[in-house]
């Protein structure tokens, strides 16, 4: 099967490249087939990496990008070269202004969200569920930058849609507390519990912040079984990578 991928579809500048892989193109087996990208899901580690190498050839990436530990928080890591030494670099987010310095977060429901300048010299990506969105995400990224807001512009990968995005309601009432605005994004379902955009959430704080510039995948995780992971669909599965970096 061959490597699959999901361009960003945006106007960044003409140095900016990134990307979705897909399920699609790697060696891992059942649940985790194809091109599983992460080593904590119970997959075979040598699959793993021999994935990793398969997607930094097919996409011609100068070199490994650093896979961030992800655990829901809102910690930015500036990247400026490979991890020399230590345990892994925790984080949900990266950024860097460095050309052949590729960065990449995992999802397999949750949102990646990659970001530039419009002058194509920074770049960053976001690990963002619900928990990161509310716990402010996007506002750190976006303050660690050393450029203005005005001057980015973001695009929202596939992640879950609102349609199979059921939560409870003490969900609602955590990210709804701390920003009225954001009742306009939940839909109570036949159930009793809510339908959260995702996307939308992360759309509205962008723009809050003044990246008015952002586009949004149309792709749904949970509705693409043949093409992406999605954890709320199968439970164990692999992650696909967002990667973003500016060629040299």
């Amino acid at each position: 099967m061959a490597l699959e991928v999901i361009p960003a579809e945006w106007s960044a500048p003409a140095p900016v490249r990134a990307l979705t892989t897909t399920r699609c193109g790697g060696v891992s087996r059942s649940p985790y087939d194809t091109l599983n990208l992460a080593l904590h899901v119970g997959d075979v580690a040598q699959k793993v990496l021999e994935n990793r190498q398969i997607v930094q050839q097919a996409l011609k990436l100068p070199q490994m990008p650093l896979f961030l530990h992800q655990q829901h928080t809102n910690t930015v890591c500036k990247i400026d070269g490979p991890k020399k030494s230590g345990g892994p670099l925790v984080g949900d987010a990266c950024w860097t202004d460095k050309p052949g310095m590729p960065l990449v977060v995992m999802t397999a429901d949750c949102l990646p969200i990659v970001l530039c300048d419009r002058a194509g010299a920074v770049v960053a990506a976001v690990h963002a569920g619900w928990r990161g969105l509310d716990n402010g995400v996007i506002e750190a990224t976006v303050a660690s930058l050393p450029v203005p807001p005005t001057a980015l512009m973001a695009w929202i990968g596939p992640g879950i849609s609102q349609r199979h995005f059921q939560v409870g309601d003490a969900v609602r009432q955590q990210l709804c507390g701390r920003d009225r605005a954001l009742t306009d994004h939940f839909v109570a379902d036949e159930t009793g519990r809510w339908r959260m955009d995702l996307a939308a959430i992360a759309a509205w704080q962008l723009q809050r912040l003044g990246v008015v510039q952002v586009w949004q995948s149309s792709l749904c995780t949970y509705a693409e079984a043949g093409r992406c992971y999605s954890y709320r669909r199968d439970g164990v599965t692999g992650r696909m990578g967002t990667f973003i970096w500016m060629e040299t």
